[in-house]
């Protein structure tokens, strides 16, 4: 069929389909159907349409003139409707311009509204969590608070509060300065509590203070036993320098105690707060011996200062200083041994300077001796002799030698209060100097004043020369056995007394003394000298 309407439409429209028929249903609709036609019905066809076409023709110039007033209505009606197309058209055109500033401001309202409205219900959403916000904002004041009150457990708990809230709100800008602001309080509050430690405290109180600044954790294990040394240290020598100075003695005495007191108890709080285990045995040690060391090196520099200066006893100022020493070897910190040298020093100066007093002051009398109209005692050496520590009773008859002798026992009665055995050979030389000394004052003067020498002033000097050989230095001789004795001394040098005495150790040398004036005496030298020593033997086995 397809076929056969192509043949049709082509020989009916040679030129091809018109392009207004193309899409005609009807077109197609009347080929089937003119196909079906005989020859007859053909050839009446072309008469039949050109009938049908004028009969369409005239109705409808029936129509037209019957309906022209419709016609017409409806021309003028497309006409205006064609009018109002074109105007809506333009207002269309306008609407499409300006739509896009709409658009823009309806966003920028949806923008604005959305901001008003999120505001809106974060305001409603802090009205409603009021009292919570009032809490977390009062947060510093109170932590301020309690750390003016001293109420460090609860600052401490607020602190970790503030710190857990920073970590997990750190982009909101309220809770981060809350945070440095508790921060600034963290600051003082932790000077608080190292001023504290520079303070008197017993050891639960510095505990706790040490537990605060370790809860803090402002410094590692190692600073913070630095950090608690210094404090205390600082305490301590505020102490110290607290104790007045005016009387040396007292001065001592109460350094000596408050050292001994507060050093300990800073070593046994120590000890306790920083537990001595193994792990941390070598660091403990590098640390508060260290520290103790140089506590220890001050006042053994203060004691020998305070010694030098003069003090009423120094045997008792001895006594507290070695139970001092002696205490502190429950820490394993004895040094009894490093005060030793000290006081060994400082007696043996204050007997030298006794000693060296003594020579001078009887350098001074001997050159204005005169003796003139001398009465001298004839029985004075069997007196003295009666009464071993008293002085012999002829030294009254020469008052230089009295003088002299007078000096040299003070001297001797204060070391006797605290005579170390280490000084017994240093004493002995130096009071042998000192007689050594005098028999050289002696003869120069009498080689000053033997030219005016009468009879009885030649026999008096002879006699002041006999009571300094054989009185005086054998008196001596017995005062300073009774300051050193020989048994006490062997024992401790392991030696017996004659090796002690050879040394030269408690044993004066006569004859090395009376060797200036040996030619002045009434008898000879030899028998002097063998007499005096034999007496020395016999007072030494007795």
């Amino acid at each position: 069929m397809d076929f056969e309407n192509d043949r049709i439409s082509k020989l009916i429209f040679p030129n091809g389909i018109p392009d207004n028929l193309k899409n005609d249903t009807e077109l197609f609709t009347y080929l089937d159907k003119l196909g079906t036609y005989k020859i007859e019905q053909l050839k009446k066809e072309q008469s039949r349409l050109a009938d049908e076409n004028r009969a369409i023709v005239e109705q409808t110039q029936d129509l037209a003139i019957t309906n022209y007033k419709t016609f017409i209505k409806t021309s003028e009606c497309s006409k205006k409707i064609s009018d109002k197309f074109k105007e809506t058209e333009e207002s269309l055109d306008k609407l499409i311009g300006i739509l896009p500033n709409v658009t823009k401001k309806c966003q920028d309202f949806i923008g604005t509204s959305s901001e008003i409205n999120t505001s809106r219900r974060l305001n409603s959403l802090t009205l409603k969590r009021n009292a919570q916000l009032l809490e977390i904002l009062e947060l510093p004041q109170l932590v301020d608070t309690c750390i003016r009150d001293g109420k460090y457990e609860e600052a401490l708990e607020l602190a970790a509060y503030v710190q857990r809230l920073g970590l997990k709100h750190s982009s909101v800008p309220i809770v981060n300065s809350i945070v440095v602001t508790i921060e600034a309080s963290w600051h003082t509050m932790l000077k608080q509590l190292l001023g504290q430690l520079k303070t008197d405290l017993q050891l639960p109180k510095c505990l706790q203070v040490v537990g605060y600044i370790r809860r803090m954790q402002a410094f590692s294990t190692a600073e913070l036993k630095v950090v608690f040394l210094r404090a205390r240290d600082d305490w301590f020598m505020q102490t110290l320098s607290n104790i007045p100075s005016t009387d040396t003695h007292q001065h001592l005495m109460k350094t000596i105690e408050l050292t001994r007191v507060n050093l300990f108890n800073i070593v046994t709080q120590y000890k306790a707060t920083f537990p001595d285990d193994e792990a941390a045995k070598d660091r403990f040690g590098s640390t508060i011996f260290s520290w103790l060391h140089r506590k220890i090196e001050n006042f053994l520099q203060t004691l020998e200062v305070d010694l030098k200066h003069g003090v009423n006893s120094i045997d008792s100022i001895l006594g507290q200083c070695m139970y001092f020493g002696l205490s502190f070897s429950r820490i394993g910190a004895d040094f009894r041994s490093l005060m030793v040298p000290i006081f060994v020093k400082v007696i043996f100066n204050q007997f030298q300077n006794g000693i060296y007093k003594s020579t001078k002051q009887f350098e001074v009398d001997i050159e204005t001796y005169t003796l003139i109209n001398k009465v001298i005692i004839n029985n004075s050496r069997e007196k003295s002799e009666s009464v071993d520590t008293a002085p012999p009773d002829s030294l009254l008859d020469f008052h230089p030698l009295a003088v002299y002798c007078n000096g040299i026992l003070t001297s001797l009665n204060e070391l006797r209060h605290c005579a170390p055995i280490a000084l017994a050979e240093n004493v002995t030389n130096s009071i042998q100097s000192s007689l050594e000394s005098i028999a050289v004052f002696i003869l120069n003067f009498y080689r000053q004043e033997q030219q005016a020498f009468a009879t009885n002033e030649r026999a008096n000097f002879m006699k002041f020369c006999s009571c300094f050989a054989y009185d005086m230095i054998p008196y001596l001789q017995r005062c300073l056995h009774v300051v050193f004795e020989p048994a006490a001394v062997t024992n401790y040098l392991g030696i017996n007394e004659i090796a002690l005495q050879k040394a030269g150790i408690t044993f004066l040398k006569p004859k090395q003394i009376m060797e200036p004036v040996q030619h002045l005496l009434p008898d000879k030298v030899e028998t002097i000298v063998q007499n005096s020593e034999k007496k020395i033997l016999e007072e030494v086995k007795v």
